[in-house]
């Protein structure tokens, strides 16, 4: 466990300014780099707690900051299941033999006020394998960041403490940032903070459904007219073939006494995912495919605790023909999987289940369905709109497989594969995210 107070640190010098409150920590934060900008007033009513960042780099060392983590996650921008401690310690403990974890913990005065969630990981590139500082999220989820309600202060520290240490890096590229001041200009501005060039790419697209402000009517008459008639039309059909129904399960976790898992409901996705392509397919994520399977099951029954499960199953004769299987946050719906039998693909099985699952949402008051990345047909007809994810980082000067990847990149963008163009060697990303960057 590396623990570092960053106070203690010769020039030039790293504050975070804080005001308390009571409810808690609001933040008013200013970097200053002493000997350079000087150092900012410190007024009577603004009294300045120094933070220490302490890094964590196992399981066990992270324990204790197990209730500490959970405090914070409700206040955590875009919060979901993947941001949890628990979807973190059995991501770990599946998956991170070959990792290196580097967990950024942020004190104040005896106090966690924020967790940054890092990890090393060997990728391979086109030029040879990479050393990858990044999230541990590894495309499970469509958001992540760092834990709390300040994430601006916390990318800060963050990146100040890994400036300050050893690099057993070569490229920084932390995915999954979304397009909002909070997150991506407060991480091109940290990153600009510690001395590095950042970059800024588009990651992902994912589509959604916005549920709250509005109401099912008003979204059904939205959609294209035609889309309209064909769900009706199969759905009128199916109903007169088959006795239809649909079954949705959202416990309400173990704090409200109600964490049933539902494991026959988990055994139809699971069934339905192995009639699917699903049971076929060799790239590793699927519902039903070995190299997931236990931890997606061992996932389902903490979701369920946590009261962040959320899964729909479509029957006809009480026989599971299609599922949706998602985690849900603060009235935030995150769809990992879905699927539906073959067999039934010409009545039109997926689309009546999506149709019924977003009704249901509208009624139960759900603010957001997150369709996930893709842009298969199905989503552009059902999603009101498109959020963008990006990935921000820097490339070491000193390590040239990074450079590769760097002016690959700016190739590809030159070339028009949707790459950002940044040139090889400019110094700045666009002034849009480094206002305020020295």
């Amino acid at each position: 466990m590396m623990k570092k107070r960053l106070t203690n640190r010769k020039q030039p010098l790293f504050s975070v300014h804080f005001v308390i409150s009571s409810l808690g920590y609001q933040l008013r934060y200013r970097a200053c780099i002493t000997g350079s900008v000087g150092t900012p007033p410190h007024p009577s009513t603004q009294p300045t707690l120094m933070a220490e960042v302490i890094e964590i780099n196992s399981l066990p060392e992270l324990e204790p900051y197990r209730l500490a983590w959970q405090a914070l996650l409700p206040q955590t921008p875009r919060a979901s299941f993947f941001h949890s401690y628990d979807w973190l310690e059995t991501y770990w403990r599946h998956f991170g033999q070959d990792q290196q974890l580097r967990v950024l913990i942020i004190r104040s005065q005896g106090k966690t006020i924020g967790i940054v969630p890092l990890c090393v990981r060997t990728e391979t590139y086109h030029i040879g394998k990479l050393r990858v500082l990044t999230y541990p999220l590894q495309d499970w989820g469509s958001w992540y960041g760092p834990i709390g309600p300040h994430p601006s202060a916390s990318y800060l520290l963050a990146l100040e403490h890994l400036r300050s240490t050893e690099r057993n890096w070569d490229m920084l590229d932390l995915r999954w940032v979304a397009a909002e001041k909070q997150h991506d200009q407060a991480l091109a501005h940290a990153i600009a903070q510690a001395d590095w060039t950042p970059y800024r790419h588009p990651y992902q697209q994912t589509s959604v459904v916005h549920c709250e402000g509005s109401d099912w009517e008003q979204y059904q008459s939205q959609l294209p007219k035609k889309w309209r008639h064909e769900i009706r039309r199969q759905g009128r059909a199916l109903e007169r073939k088959y006795q239809v129904s649909m079954e949705r399960h959202r416990p309400g976790g173990a704090a409200a006494g109600d964490q049933d898992p539902r494991w026959d409901l988990y055994d139809d996705c699971l069934h339905v995912s192995q009639q699917s392509w699903q049971g076929s397919s060799h790239n590793g994520n699927t519902l039903c495919h070995a190299k997931v399977r236990e931890f997606l099951r061992e996932c389902h029954g903490i979701a369920a605790k946590l009261g962040m499960l959320d899964l729909a199953v479509l029957k006809l004769d009480s026989q599971p023909v299609a599922f949706q299987y998602n985690y849900v946050c603060q009235g935030n719906v995150y769809g990992l999987r879905m699927g539906y039998d073959p067999q039934f693909s010409k009545n039109g099985v997926g689309k009546n289940l999506v149709a019924r699952l977003v009704e249901d949402s509208f009624h139960r008051g759900d603010k957001k369905l997150d369709f996930g990345s893709g842009d298969f047909d199905f989503k552009r007809r059902f999603r009101t709109a498109v959020d963008t994810s990006y990935r921000l980082g820097c490339y070491r000067w000193d390590a040239w497989r990074s450079q590769g990847v760097r002016l690959t990149r700016w190739l590809k963008g030159q070339l028009g594969y949707g790459v950002a163009t940044t040139p090889p060697r400019e110094k700045q990303v666009s002034s849009r995210i480094t206002a305020g960057a020295r």
